[in-house]
C-alpha cells in the first residue's frame, strides 16, 4: 500500500485530490494532508510516507522552495498544478510526475502506476546497498548511492567531502565531483575513522593526502592544493593524529 501526503494550499485541492485517490482504496491511502507548507515540512522530517503530492503556487514558498527544503528525498514526488509551464521544472527538480489540475482520473492511475515502479526500485536499491556495503564493510571500498547507481570507491580515490546543508560532495582525487543527498554527519558514517577525519563543521578530509599544516592561518593544505579551513575544536585532536 502506497502511503501518500498531500500539500496544497487550497482545502478544497486537497479534498478533490484526496477523494480521487479513494477510487484506489488497493494501491494507496492518504496519511495526511497540509494547506501550510512549514507543517508539511515538519511532519516530514519525522515521518517516511512513499509520495508526496506538492502544489506549485503556495503563499510564503511555493512547491520548488519545498523540495529544496526537503530532508528526506527518498519519496516520489509528485507535482500538481493549474499551470502547464512548470511541466519542465517540475521534472528537473526531482519530481517523478506532473498532474495538471483538474487531475484526470487515467492521468492520475498512470502516476499510481509510477510511484510502485519509484517505490520498487527504491526498495531493491536500498537492499542491494546494504548487502553491498556490508561486504565491503572490512575492506578499503567506500560505497556511495548516487543517481540511481552504487560506486565503489577506494579510500586513496577520496581527497574531501563537504557540506552544503542536506547535501554533501565528495571531491575525488581524478577531479571528479560526486554531490549525495546526504548531510556530511552520514558521509562521517561511512568512512573509515582510521583514514577520514571531520576536520570541521563543513569538512570531513583524507587523512593520507594532507601536505601542509598552515598553523597561523589554520588551513591545510591537500595534494591536489585544495586548502581546508581547520576549526578551533579540532585542531588539538587533528594534532594527535598526525
Amino acid at each position: 500500500m502506497i502511503k501518500a501526503v498531500i500539500v496544497d494550499d487550497e482545502e478544497k485541492a486537497i479534498q478533490s485530490l484526496a477523494w480521487e485517490l479513494s477510487h484506489f482504496p488497493n494501491e494507496i491511502t492518504v496519511v495526511a494532508t497540509f494547506n501550510d507548507a512549514s507543517k508539511a515540512l515538519d511532519y516530514l522530517h519525522l515521518n517516511s510516507p512513499d509520495c508526496l503530492f506538492l502544489d506549485i503556487e503556495m503563499p510564503a514558498m511555493d512547491g520548488f522552495q519545498f523540495i529544496q527544503k526537503l530532508q528526506n528525498k527518498d519519496l516520489a514526488i509528485i507535482i500538481t498544478t493549474a499551470y502547464n509551464q512548470y511541466a519542465i521544472k517540475a521534472l528537473k527538480n526531482e519530481a517523478i510526475d506532473y498532474l495538471l489540475k483538474p487531475i484526470d482520473a487515467d492521468d492520475l492511475r498512470e502516476t499510481i502506476a509510477k510511484i510502485h515502479r519509484y517505490k520498487s526500485k527504491n526498495i531493491s536499491v536500498d537492499r542491494l546497498e546494504r548487502l553491498l556495503t556490508g561486504k565491503h564493510a572490512h575492506s578499503k571500498k567506500i560505497t556511495v548511492n548516487t543517481d540511481g547507481k552504487l560506486l565503489f570507491l577506494d579510500n586513496e580515490d577520496v581527497l574531501y567531502a563537504e557540506s552544503d546543508g542536506n547535501y554533501s560532495t565528495l571531491f575525488l582525487s581524478d577531479g571528479r565531483k560526486i554531490v549525495l543527498t546526504k548531510k556530511l554527519k552520514e558521509i562521517d558514517e561511512l568512512l573509515p575513522p582510521d583514514t577520514f577525519f571531520r576536520i570541521h563543521n563543513s569538512y570531513i578530509i583524507n587523512l593520507e593526502k594532507v601536505k601542509e599544516y598552515l598553523k597561523t592561518d589554520g588551513y591545510v593544505v591537500l595534494v591536489s592544493n585544495h586548502k581546508i579551513p581547520v576549526s578551533r575544536k579540532k585542531k588539538s585532536d587533528f594534532l594527535d593524529l598526525i
